[in-house]
């Protein structure tokens, strides 16, 4: 039954337009209540809206004791649910949350420390417990920095990403308008909360009213024996999950629950967004049992957006909104292809993807020249993704500027290399790179997971590439490995992958 109060509160929540990253839950809490939160694997946190936002506000109130207003908190708990809140206390308290992947390597973590200038560093919820709980969170504009999110460093040293409470909040708190009490739902979560699309997400669960099943650490059988036991109705990872997921036997579990599939951060392969469709379900009905296909959306985004700035849907039954577009932007948002002069490309050309918003970053932190480079004096984010202008003012994604090899003139795109190799079907996975090659350049190269059984020596992948790609984007080297070196968010670093050659 719909209840009047709750029914104004939200719409009060999503007109006032003034939401930060320290009231928001105490918002959401007088909205959602008593229902539950989350809930972490192996009896974990439990909790609800409502013990959540106590939680928050009695960390709050020690943070506020130790620090002033504006100083920087870096958030280095173990990844979970706790991180996020404690993300959420240090912006009640006035502070600017810095949270660190535990991931990171011990010289990243002392780089985050020192270069965000950190005035405190919490390791666990208990160093900032038992203080009087702050009642009202310290005064924001939402157009001031809410986070400093620091980048992975796979091209150099982390840079903190400036996020305000625009680009983390007032974007996602329009979700409160989902009747969650009308519906039965949950989402499976297994992302690294200091990553920008796994805080975005639970930002986003938070304000629909979706609880969320936290398993900290990604493993694959253990999502998909969540989904399964917990009959999830939400899935959200990126590609390489989905890859794993199928690897651990996905065919063979009943995923008919899942009413929604989501992915970011990287490239989903279409044909493995298929498959995952049809495991899921549009609906389960009394007697008939699972009928139609789970929908499939992704997003298009990156840390120095605050998430996502374009999203695409595929809907059950359709094969609609999967491929390479970036999907349609979202309100407030612009995009446009540009060339190297900043001038907008024609349709059909390729050029640098520049995205302007609500969530483009306001710099990177005591970086002026980094982010004089990142943003024109306009406010135009150059994305370092390179895409073509497609008809209708779509925007088709090619890749990124650094994973373009410049063979004897030509442009090899990885991206379209990586695609041609994984559909032979003893190829799981594929990253392209490009080896320096006195005579042009460079050439390209792959660096593969095969099926089990299958070897380099018996498969003739340079012949099945030569059937698919010009001669110029055939990898000219091939090394077979178990696994690719990842970042938090399972994408390759392909940086590491140049010690697999022999360069000499």
């Amino acid at each position: 039954m719909v209840n009047p109060l709750r029914t104004l509160r939200r719409a009060e929540l999503v007109f006032r337009r003034d939401e930060t990253l320290g009231t928001v839950l105490h918002s959401l809490a007088a909205i959602h209540g008593d229902r539950r939160l989350v809930e972490e694997a192996d009896g974990g946190l439990r909790i609800t809206y409502r013990q959540g936002a106590k939680r928050v506000g009695r960390w709050a109130g020690g943070i506020a004791a130790r620090v002033e207003p504006g100083d920087r908190v870096v958030i280095a708990t173990p990844n979970g649910y706790e991180q996020f809140l404690l993300c959420l206390a240090a912006a009640r308290a006035g502070a600017i949350p810095v949270p660190i992947n535990e991931q990171m390597r011990p010289d990243e973590i002392a780089h985050v420390i020192q270069d965000s200038g950190a005035a405190l560093v919490i390791h666990h919820p208990s160093d900032v417990d038992g203080a009087e709980p702050l009642s009202v969170a310290a005064s924001a504009d939402p157009k001031d920095i809410a986070a400093l999110f620091y980048t992975s460093g796979t091209t150099g040293k982390p840079k903190g990403v400036e996020l305000t409470h625009q680009a983390l909040v007032g974007q996602v708190v329009a979700g409160v308008i989902w009747p969650a009490e009308l519906r039965r739902d949950e989402a499976v979560f297994s992302l690294p909360v200091a990553h920008i699309m796994g805080f975005a997400v639970l930002m986003v669960l938070a304000c629909t009213g979706i609880p969320a099943y936290v398993l900290p650490k990604f493993r694959p059988n253990e999502v998909l024996d969540a989904i399964e036991s917990r009959r999830a109705s939400v899935f959200i990872g990126v590609p390489a999950m989905y890859r794993m997921m199928v690897e651990a036997g996905a065919v063979d579990r009943d995923l008919t629950s899942i009413r929604v599939w989501g992915s970011g951060a990287d490239v989903m392969p279409t044909e493995l967004a298929h498959q995952f469709k049809k495991m899921g379900a549009t609906a389960t009905l009394p007697v008939v049992g699972p009928v139609g296909e789970a929908l499939f959306a992704e997003g298009y985004g990156m840390v120095e957006l605050g998430g996502g700035v374009a999203a695409k849907l595929s809907p059950p039954m359709l094969d609609l909104g999967l491929g390479e577009s970036v999907g349609l932007q979202l309100p407030g948002y612009s995009l446009k292809v540009v060339d190297d002069d900043g001038n907008e490309v024609g349709s059909g050309s390729v050029g640098e993807l520049w995205v302007k918003g609500p969530g483009v970053t306001k710099g990177y932190w005591n970086a002026p020249e980094a982010t004089s480079q990142a943003i024109t004096g306009d406010g135009w984010l150059r994305t370092g993704d390179l895409a073509r202008k497609g008809p209708f003012g779509t925007v088709l994604f090619v890749g990124r500027q650094k994973d373009v090899i410049k063979h004897g003139g030509y442009s090899v795109y990885a991206n379209e290399v990586q695609e041609a190799l994984e559909e032979h079907p003893s190829v799981l996975e594929a990253a392209v790179i490009g080896l320096p090659d006195q005579r042009v350049g460079e050439v390209p190269a792959a660096v593969v997971r095969l099926a089990e059984g299958a070897s380099l020596d018996t498969l003739d992948l340079p012949a099945w590439a030569a059937n698919r790609l010009a001669d110029y984007k055939v990898p000219q080297r091939f090394v077979a490995v178990d696994d690719l070196p990842r970042t938090g968010t399972k994408k390759v670093q392909k940086q590491e992958l140049l010690d697999l050659f022999d360069l000499a």
